[in-house]
């Protein structure tokens, strides 16, 4: 039977539930049952403190990365003409294909001064090996990395990059580790069922990184700058890979109202959060956490561990629009609300550090979207969850407690969790952009502040990363989009979240910066757009990341999902004004809405929904937006992408379960129209589909970039890993360009003539290595 403490099923939308298809109870079900703690140093010694440094990186991969180099100094003469080894091949093992002769130029990387460089590295040695980025994932229960972040963190320990994954809570439950059947049985025993959970994401990560569930660990305690202790796990066999259990208390419920929980805390129901030491730790002294020491602790962590990339849940989850329950558990998002708050710390506080990128990831509410993995990618994420779960209830681990989450063993694949993964934030393709001059532009968030990168002309020097301050007091959230205004200018939109003193302060907000001049890297100050949610405590502030569009009259517009599953719109006056945000209906919109202009100038607006696709078009240039249409499309797995196109505004999307891409075009005659609904096919993958000219790009199976340059050719792929969404432009008529923002923080491009064949040349980095800003 479903606890009593939860009330009936939501009517509206699939309320998310646990693993075995039950209401959640107290446990908190899968997502939000035990966490486990910190990792250990390499040395085993609480000294150095948690995790595998960054200094350590070269010094085991120099040999590997030497012989690497010999095989492509032999190689180079065949596969690329007249160009020098790319940096980029140095720096994460990326494919080398070959280029056009007009762009073979390109494979040389230069520096922000235009000196041509040789392989990046961070040290003074050249022939010490490229950094190849860290990743840091912090998660509130152990287990939502397996749900909703594999397969990425698969993907990057296949690759080698040092992956630390951190526990905010002991994920205690009820302390019941066992199945339906035999629950009434089974004491509970909080303690043990923490360390059972532990056991499992040990095994879990032991397997994905060695292929042995029963790969040992080194297990020691570490003190933390909140003034607690942590458990750090090091994987012998591969040292780095570390977990961090920081085991405070969960709030063992969905969304109901539990004081001692991070919910509780962040809203100062609570002054402090108990520890929930799990059974077996080394850690056994008992302590407690402030607001501002869990804060403390996870800035601690970044300085530690350094990380490149950041991954972390949704903030901002929302609620159900009839009974505004959340659609997450509130350990997730109270969680990564803690963890945006310790990121600008660690942003403003420490300078002598990378530059970090930050990827969020939808929870509970991916079981209610269509499925974004291949069968193949979702059978080897079950197979990892099975191995967590214990499934096969052998003792391979010695322990009393048991070797793993059994409440999730009848049914590891939880609620089509192991189908489907979604980043709630970094999808838009429009962050790269060309001017007149060739010039090329390109717009990431690093650090929670806006990144800018810029290249003169066709084949000049890049400079860059420049960061555009921001207001205090608030960071920048992924996920920027561009337009090309009628002056020629550029601006760039986007989200952010503002901190204020009080819990209610927290809110997000839609801004945007313009180019002063055309060609001039000088951008006006920050313009707030505002928000369509009156609060945070309303819809958790879940608008989505803005699409903009200029029409044939120069008008500019900019749209949002709000946390109703609507779409609301600003449209710009001719002399500047903003008008309110407008109501443009439609209903169960997710992800975030995409916008274009057609051959005749009319903007169409596109969003999908869980079962199709709605659209919106102008009936002409400077009209008001025409009334929410159905297409007629099948439900795309999310996101979506659309462009502008001589036959109209081409909507590129990825096919449930499979992952191939397919494409329709739209126009705004006599209200929107769609024709030319195609399956382009390709490389199976999920996540942003981008496409200029004859380029299609995207992640694929095994998180590597694929790409198409061209009609019946089999699609590439490069080894190069990235976060969030590629971005590609037409520069001028007949060059392409593609980039991607790699886990080492740094931006890679690369080209490609627009022509039948076409090649793309080598990837080179953006600017300098990845080090202190």
């Amino acid at each position: 039977m479903p606890d009593p403490e939860l009330p009936a099923e939501e009517p509206s939308v699939a309320r998310p539930g646990r693993p075995d298809g039950r209401a959640e109870g107290p446990a908190g079900g899968p997502a939000g049952g035990p966490a486990d703690g910190p990792s250990e140093g390499p040395s085993g010694s609480p000294a150095d403190g948690p995790g595998y440094g960054p200094a350590d990186v070269p010094a085991r991969a120099g040999a590997r990365t030497r012989r690497a180099r010999a095989v492509a100094r032999r190689r180079r003469g065949k596969v690329v003409k007249a160009v020098g080894f790319c940096a980029a091949a140095a720096a994460g093992g990326m494919l080398l294909l070959r280029g056009n002769g007009a762009l073979d130029a390109l494979g040389r990387p230069a520096a922000a001064d235009g000196k041509a460089v040789g392989a990046v590295s961070p040290a003074a040695d050249p022939a010490a090996p490229a950094d190849p980025g860290r990743v840091l994932q912090i998660v509130a229960h152990p287990d939502d990395d397996l749900y909703f972040m594999n397969p990425d963190l698969r993907y990057s320990i296949a690759a080698g990059h040092p992956v630390t994954s951190v526990y905010l809570t002991s994920g205690e439950a009820d302390g019941i580790n066992a199945g339906e059947a035999q629950v009434a049985a089974t004491p509970p025993d909080k303690p043990a069922y923490a360390e059972a959970r532990q056991n499992g994401i040990r095994a879990a990560y032991a397997k994905m990184a060695t292929g042995d569930r029963d790969s040992p660990w080194r297990r020691t305690v570490v003190p933390t700058a909140g003034g607690g202790h942590a458990e750090v796990d090091v994987l012998t066999a591969k040292p780095q890979v570390n977990l961090v259990w920081l085991q405070l208390r969960e709030a063992g419920n969905v969304w109901a109202d539990r004081p001692d929980s991070l919910h509780g805390l962040w809203d100062g129901k609570v002054p402090r959060l108990e520890s929930m030491l799990a059974s077996g730790s080394p850690v056994k002294q008992q302590f407690t956490y402030t607001k501002d020491q869990v804060v403390r602790t996870l800035v601690g962590l970044l300085k530690q561990y350094g990380p490149t990339t950041v991954r972390s849940q949704d903030p901002t989850p929302g609620r159900f629009p009839d009974t505004k329950h959340y659609t997450d558990h509130q350990d997730h998002f109270y969680g990564a609300r803690f963890v945006q708050v310790a990121l600008g710390a660690y942003a403003k506080e420490v300078k002598d550090r990378p530059h970090f990128s930050v990827q969020n990831y939808l929870g509970y509410f991916n079981g209610s979207l269509p499925s974004a993995l291949d069968p193949d990618e979702a059978r080897t994420k079950l197979d990892i969850l099975d191995t967590y779960a214990w499934t096969d209830r052998q003792n391979h681990c010695g322990s009393a407690a048991g070797c793993g989450d059994l409440k999730v063993a009848d049914h590891p694949a939880g609620n089509h969790w192991t189908s489907s993964i979604n980043y709630a934030r970094g999808t838009a393709t429009s962050w790269l952009t060309s001017d007149k001059e060739h010039g090329l532009w390109a717009f990431k968030v690093l650090d929670g502040q806006l990144a800018l990168w810029h290249r003169d002309g066709l084949l000049g020097a890049w400079s860059g990363p420049r960061l555009l301050p921001g207001a205090d007091g608030t960071v920048m959230d992924q996920g920027i989009s561009t337009v090309t205004l009628a002056d020629g200018r550029i601006a760039a939109f986007g989200t952010r979240t503002s901190f204020g003193a009080k819990p209610a302060d927290y809110r997000r907000e839609v801004v945007y910066t313009v180019q002063r001049a055309p060609g001039s890297q000088e951008f006006g100050e920050w313009t707030v757009l505002g928000t369509p949610e009156i609060a945070d405590e309303n819809w958790t502030s879940d608008i989505s990341a803005p699409a903009v569009a200029v029409d044939g009259s120069g008008q500019l517009a900019v749209y949002v999902r709000d946390g109703a599953y609507t779409l609301r719109g600003r449209v710009q006056s001719p002399t500047g004004t903003w008008g309110p945000w407008d109501r443009y209906g439609g209903s169960d919109l997710h992800g975030s809405p995409a916008a274009a202009t057609d051959a005749a100038g009319r903007r169409v607006v596109l969003a999908a929904t869980t079962k199709t696709v709605l659209g919106w078009a102008q009936p002409k240039a400077g009209a008001p937006l025409g009334p929410a249409t159905a297409t007629g499309l099948p439900a795309p797995a999310l996101p979506i992408t659309a462009q502008s196109r001589e036959d109209g505004v081409r909507l590129w999307f990825r096919k449930p379960d499979s992952g191939a891409v397919g494409t329709a075009s739209f126009t705004g005659d006599g209200g929107l129209k769609m024709t030319g609904l195609t399956e382009v096919g390709g490389l199976s993958g999920f996540g942003s589909v981008t496409a200029s000219g004859h380029l299609l790009a995207g992640r694929s199976a095994g998180g590597q970039l694929g790409s198409d340059v061209g009609r019946g050719r089999p699609w590439a792929r490069s080894p190069l890993m990235f976060v969030g969404a590629p971005s590609s432009t037409m520069n001028g008529k007949s060059t392409v360009d593609l980039a991607v923002m790699g886990l080492d923080g740094r931006l890679y491009v690369t080209s490609s003539a627009d022509d039948p064949n076409a090649h793309l040349a080598p990837w080179q980095p953006a600017g300098p290595p990845n080090g202190a800003p």
